[in-house]
């Protein structure tokens, strides 16, 4: 394997996981959130219910 073919290696795999990575850890605390958000409406329902 030359250095251009590990070159071009490293783009088309290293990338895709850098941006999944990425997304995936800025994607995280908004669904902790919404977690958040649904359970406490849950219990406004449960509450409102009763």
């Amino acid at each position: 394997m030359n250095m251009d073919e590990l070159f071009a290696n490293i783009a088309n795999i290293g990338f895709p996981i850098a941006i999944s990575c990425y997304l995936l850890t800025r994607v995280e605390s908004k669904i902790a959130d919404l977690t958040g958000s649904i359970n406490e409406l849950s219990k406004n329902i449960e509450k409102y219910m009763n």
